[in-house]
């Protein structure tokens, strides 16, 4: 084999003799690594990204609990052997069981209740989310379950939150934010990821003095209205943009990095995209506050404190 990359990381680990809990920690720091099991105590993994640092901890813990492990550079000797190692990480049957659980979700997918359908797309979430953080080699079967993902929380969303927008095409207009103050703002009711965080936007940074109207139908928005995320709307998704990043660039808020990180948790929440860790938790926390709220009011006023937060925290990432 002429060309010896790519390499491969193999730990070879002896597991402590005497403690459980500590033989059971390493089992599942392997398991949620991913490793492909060469034999008892050889486990592989592909060199990439921080699996290195990873497996280096992992080894030293394993001293640290009583055992013994060796973390070596390996590469195959032939293409049938590259072969080989790659299919240990086929991961054709997880996302094989994957599609099997959101094919049961959406046979009772209309006449699920709200909350328990938020719980089946956050679990469904995690679920892919762990299945791709460990696919190293994707391939058709990955592109697939993405594909039949995608098109499942399109189906969700249209149950949770009917009427979302489809994507306009067009240049987006750089505006004047004084030329949008204390105005009546309109979407739709029953707040979900977009409309919240761009209402909160709008009125944190665009318009102060913000009035909102919840809206049973887009048709319902006033004349002198601005709607927002919906079709037809003021200020609604355009081209890969969603709402929330439409309003970036319309009034020119691009350059704050916490903004724009918010605007990525939205995207991926809202139609995918690149994954986002606090994007779960978000969602969540959504999910619980629109069961508790007695109005889309209150919902933006509790989700106004979250997102102040995010702000804080994605503004001053990698910082102290």
């Amino acid at each position: 084999m002429t060309n010896r990359s790519p390499l491969w990381l193999l730990l070879v680990v002896s597991l402590p003799t005497n403690g459980a809990t500590a033989r059971m920690r390493i089992w599942r720091a392997l398991k949620a690594l991913g490793c492909g099991a060469l034999r008892d105590g050889a486990y592989l993994l592909p060199e990439q990204g921080a699996l290195r640092q990873q497996l280096d901890e992992l080894a030293g813990a394993t001293v640290r609990d009583g055992g013994s492990a060796w973390l070596l550079t390996v590469h195959a000797d032939s293409e049938q052997q590259q072969a080989a190692y790659r299919a240990l990480f086929d991961r054709a049957e997880d996302y094989a069981a994957f599609g099997k659980a959101i094919l049961a979700v959406r046979q009772e997918l209309t006449a699920a209740a709200p909350a328990e359908l938020n719980r089946s797309l956050r679990k469904l979430r995690r679920d892919f989310e762990a299945i791709r953080a460990i696919d190293y080699f994707p391939n058709a079967s990955s592109a697939a379950a993405e594909s039949a993902w995608l098109d499942f929380v399109d189906a969700a969303e249209t149950v949770l939150s009917p009427g979302e927008p489809q994507p306009a095409g067009g240049a987006i207009a750089r505006l004047d934010p004084a030329d949008y103050r204390a105005r009546t703002w309109a979407t739709r009711r029953r707040l979900w990821v977009d409309r919240v965080a761009s209402a909160w936007l709008i009125r944190r940074f665009i318009d102060p003095q913000a009035s909102f109207l919840w809206l049973d139908a887009p048709a319902d928005c006033p004349a002198g209205a601005l709607g927002f995320d919906f079709d037809q709307a003021a200020f609604t998704h355009v081209g890969e943009r969603v709402t929330f990043e439409v309003l970036l660039a319309s009034f020119g808020l691009e350059r704050d990095r916490g903004l724009v990180r918010l605007g990525a948790m939205v995207h991926a929440l809202d139609v995918g995209g690149v994954f986002v860790p606090e994007a779960a938790g978000f969602e969540a926390m959504l999910g619980g506050a629109r069961q508790r709220a007695a109005d889309d009011d209150q919902l933006l006023r509790e989700m106004g404190v979250v997102l102040d937060s995010l702000h804080t925290h994605f503004a001053n990432e990698g910082g102290e």
